[in-house]
C-alpha cells in the first residue's frame, strides 16, 4: 500500500537507485507513475507493504518500506528488483551499478566510474568538502541526515 514518503518513521528501511544519467521531466512523470502502481501491490506473502518512494533530482530513486507493519522479505525485494531492472530495460539506463559515485559540482549533478572519482580526487578535481550522495544509507532517518554529505563524512573519505 502507497503512503506519502513523508509518513513513514524514520526506522523504515530505504533502497536507493542512482540513475547512470538525468531523467526527462516526462520520464520522471511517467516513473512516479509506474512506482506508484507498483507500490500499490507490493507484498510481502500475501500481506501489503507500506511503502513509498522519492525521484530525488530526476536521477535517484528511493523506495522506501516501514518494516514495524510488514517487513519485506526476500521474495518482496525481489520483486522490487526485478520492477527496478524493467525501469532499466525501458529507459536505457542503469540504476543497479554500485561501482558509480554521484556527486555535486556546483549546481551540477555528476556521476562518475568510481574510478575516475579516486582519479579525481587524487588530482584534486573534487575534495573532501564535496556533497557526495551516500547511497548506503539504510533508514528514511538516515537519509535524511546523511544521504547528501560532505565526501570527508562518508565512506568516500578513503579517497582523500
Amino acid at each position: 500500500m502507497y503512503i506519502p514518503f513523508e509518513n513513514l518513521p524514520d526506522e523504515s528501511k530505504i533502497w536507493i537507485y542512482q540513475s547512470s544519467r538525468k531523467f526527462s521531466d516526462d520520464e520522471v512523470a511517467e516513473i512516479d507513475s509506474e512506482l506508484k502502481g507498483f507500490l500499490e501491490n507490493w507484498n510481502a506473502h500475501g500481506t501489503s507493504l507500506q511503502a513509498s518512494y522519492k525521484i530525488c533530482y530526476s536521477r535517484f530513486i528511493i523506495i522506501a518500506v516501514d518494516q514495524e507493519i510488514q517487513a519485506a522479505t526476500g521474495c518482496s525485494i525481489d520483486s522490487s528488483v526485478e520492477f527496478i531492472q524493467r525501469l532499466e530495460k525501458k529507459y536505457n539506463v542503469d540504476l543497479l551499478d554500485k561501482m558509480n559515485v554521484t556527486f555535486k559540482l556546483g549546481e551540477h549533478i555528476a556521476h562518475k566510474p568510481l574510478a575516475e572519482f579516486k582519479k579525481m580526487a587524487k588530482e584534486k578535481a573534487v575534495s573532501g568538502n564535496t556533497i557526495v550522495f551516500n547511497n548506503l544509507v539504510n533508514t528514511v532517518g538516515e537519509w535524511n541526515e546523511y544521504w547528501e554529505v560532505p565526501a570527508n563524512e562518508s565512506w568516500h573519505s578513503r579517497f582523500f
